[in-house]
């Protein structure tokens, strides 16, 4: 029996206790007393923006002002590749890290090489010094086309080289420069977002199905990668109940891939009035844009054109996050880029309930690629057999292809959906590198597989690749010569899975690593990679599992050549 004179123990929070110094910093520096669960990445993102990385002193504070367990804040600063993390074990890194991307594309153009001279200070100058500069291998950072490519601080260095890496630390310009566009003020004496305006001032039910019918006619699917018919899907949304929200995916890491960057950075205004449309037609009040850490300049450009745009009172504008990610490929996934906005790991979540049906916070959720949503103003306004009458061998529409490797113009390149990768090259990339010869290509990135030479007349386009174990996914196109090596080339792509594998499912999480012990060897066991990848398409949860043994398959079946071991 309780004795009742006995006076009750205040309660007190156990473990690590945050330091009044700290909990009032980021009080400062945040700049709120109210904090919100699914913000939290971006407070860490101010965090490590303000000191260069994440100390333990730090965590525990934001874990007590946002009333959290300083676990779960951990578990989320950890999971993030560009959040240095530093406890009583580990020294803060340096204050400027020089990353230079090791992906296929800037392999190919001499990272490796210009990695070593970093690391060993080959030019004898004290100005790139390791002590105070960091050198960091990363993944693809979404400028294939000018391989190789270094992000010294925030600033990227395109066609990388010493020299011009030394002049960027001499002259401390580490912030990237904005893009060249129009003004907004430009913009709108032009006549901008005066489409979306009187679409808002005409819509009605029958307006509503007279867009969803020309996106259906025109044949446009989803061009982040899984081709998803558009018309479809957002009929699918629009009949699910509201409250309904958006969110849009401009976290394009797969190596290969830089078609978003290239729209943002020349008209972002586009996507912005595609997603107004598909906003207004599927009735939807919340947009949250979830866009590469990678692309600081552009974020700072759409975060100013979207302020104006909600100050100008030209049109209706739905309440927009733009929320940044973090350095995760996993984040591509639909569900693992919800789970991110949420604030959280980007797990990938298991089906059903389908993201149309309970995506951000619970709510049917439409997402999209941004360019996706970039065409759909001109389909709307030019109707549907703009983009459906356009194509090659018996395809249709329109696909935006970006293009690197052994090619003389590598770049973004808008053209006829079903274009063979010979005609690609020969009409729109100047044919090959001079001494280059075509030996292979990756029609889809690192995840969709490889063709040898003989195979550069099949149509690039959705579905036609499937019986050759390859796809196009985001029309990520490399191409490689003679040069290289097939078997190479899908053992960076694998490693580089490795690394972004997310750890969610042991098909993918223990998979990957094997594969890449298994295609370090000299002479490849050919039997157990291939029920290896069974294994893992089978069983793997996500595309990133299901789709990581394609290079390895292709180099298996199209190069057998160079898995024998010998020389």
């Amino acid at each position: 029996m309780k004795d009742p004179k006995k006076k009750k123990q205040k309660y007190s929070a156990r473990g690590r206790r945050a330091d009044a110094q700290s909990l009032q910093s980021l009080r400062e520096l945040l700049g709120t007393d109210v904090f919100q669960r699914d913000c939290l990445i971006e407070y860490l993102h101010q965090i490590q923006d303000a000191f260069k990385h994440l100390s333990a002193k730090h965590l525990t504070a934001l874990a007590e002002l946002m009333k959290l367990s300083v676990v779960e804040v951990y578990e989320v600063a950890s999971f993030y590749h560009h959040f240095d993390v530093v406890d009583e074990k580990k020294t803060a890194p340096p204050a400027l890290t020089i990353r230079v991307c090791d992906s296929i594309s800037c392999q190919m153009q001499g990272a490796e090489a210009l990695i070593k001279q970093l690391e060993n200070n080959e030019f004898g100058t004290d100005i790139i010094n390791t002590d105070k500069i960091r050198i960091q291998r990363v993944p693809c950072v979404g400028r294939c086309d000018k391989a190789p490519v270094a992000v010294v601080g925030k600033n990227p260095v395109e066609v990388a080289s010493y020299k011009k890496i030394k002049e960027v630390i001499t002259s401390k310009n580490y912030e990237e420069s904005l893009p060249d566009v129009f003004t907004y003020e430009e913009f709108r004496d032009l006549g901008g977002y005066s489409f979306i305006a009187q679409l808002q001032k005409n819509f009605n039910d029958k307006k509503k199905e007279e867009i969803i019918n020309k996106l259906e006619a025109s044949n446009l699917r989803g061009l982040g990668g899984a081709g998803f018919p558009v018309g479809r899907k957002w009929r699918i949304v629009s009949n699910q109940a509201a409250p309904r929200t958006m969110a849009v995916n401009i976290d394009e890491g797969e190596p290969g891939t830089f078609k978003d960057l290239y729209y943002l950075e020349k008209d972002p205004r586009h996507f912005i009035e595609g997603m107004l449309i598909a906003a207004l037609t599927v009735g939807i009040d919340v947009i949250y844009i979830y866009i590469r850490d990678e692309y600081p300049a552009c974020r700072e450009l759409l975060q100013t054109e979207l302020d104006k745009l909600k100050n100008d009172s030209c049109c209706e504008v739905p309440e927009i996050h733009l929320r940044r990610g973090a350095g995760a490929y996993i984040c591509g996934e639909e569900s693992a880029m919800i789970e991110s906005i949420e604030g959280k790991r980007g797990m990938p979540r298991l089906r059903p309930p389908y993201v149309a049906e309970e995506g951000v916070f619970g709510r049917p959720t439409l997402v999209h690629n941004m360019e996706t949503l970039f065409w759909v103003r001109d389909i709307v306004a030019k109707g549907s057999d703009w983009f459906s009458t356009q194509g090659r061998n018996g395809r249709k529409g329109l696909r935006s292809f970006s293009v690197s490797g052994r090619v003389k113009n590598p770049g973004v390149y808008f053209a006829p959906a079903g274009i063979t990768l010979e005609e690609l090259v020969e009409e729109y990339c100047g044919g090959m590198q001079d001494t280059h010869r075509l030996y292979g290509y990756l029609p889809g990135g690192a995840s969709g597989g490889i063709l040898p030479a003989r195979m550069a007349n099949i149509p690039l386009d959705f579905d036609t690749l499937n019986e050759y174990g390859c796809f196009i996914g985001s029309a990520s196109v490399i191409v490689f010569s003679e040069a290289d090596s097939a078997r190479e080339i899908a053992l960076n792509a694998m490693q580089f899975f490795e690394y972004e594998s997310c750890g969610q499912c042991t098909p993918c999480r223990v998979g990957t690593a094997k594969a890449v012990k298994l295609m370090q060897e000299s002479k490849w066991d050919t039997p157990l990679m291939q029920e290896l990848s069974t294994v893992m398409q089978d069983a793997s949860i996500c595309g990133l599992g299901q789709a990581a043994p394609n290079p390895m398959d292709c180099v298996i079946k199209y190069f057998p050549q160079e898995i024998d071991g010998s020389d």
